[in-house]
Parts: structure tokens; sequence; C-alpha cells
């Protein structure tokens, strides 16, 4: 885990917003849902955003996370997704 200020800067459990940046493939949607199913169980409903191109998607969701540990955890998790490309 980085030493930084963060868990002095936000309260947990919070929402935290995800932004997956990856190839533009039907299954990219899914595959971010399913990696938030896996570290933290809910319902839900991301919004998909193709580049000016149209060679790449934005994936947007809101996780809640229960500590810098767990936002850490999903940051590498989504970042194995094979079509991923950024997560910011």
């Amino acid at each position: 885990m980085q030493k930084t200020r963060f868990d002095e800067l936000v309260e947990f459990p919070c929402h935290f917003t995800f932004k997956v940046m990856g190839v533009a493939t039907p299954e990219l949607p899914d595959s971010v849902v399913a990696v938030a199913q896996q570290h933290a169980p809910g319902d839900y409903s991301p919004t998909v955003k193709p580049s000016s191109k149209g060679n790449y998607h934005s994936v947007s969701i809101q996780i809640q996370v229960t500590s810098q540990a767990h936002i850490e955890t999903l940051y590498r998790a989504l970042s194995d997704i094979e079509e991923v490309r950024y997560v910011l």
C-alpha cells in the first residue's frame, strides 16, 4: 500500500468512481462489472462512452470501497483485464 494521506482525506466506506479505458469490445463493460462483483458485490450499471474514432471505450463505474487497500486492489484487478489500457 502506498503511503499517502488518502485515509485522512476520504471517509470510508464510500462510493468511488473508476474510469476504465479499453479496446472497444462488447465484452469490456461485462468484464469490468465482473471484477467489481468479485471484489465488492452489488448492483452495477456502468456508463460506456466511445472514443471519437470508436476504437476505444471509456467505462465508468461507481463501487463502494472500504479502505485505501480495497481501492488499490480494484485498480490492479481492473488493470489485469486484457482489453484495458488505463484505469483512472
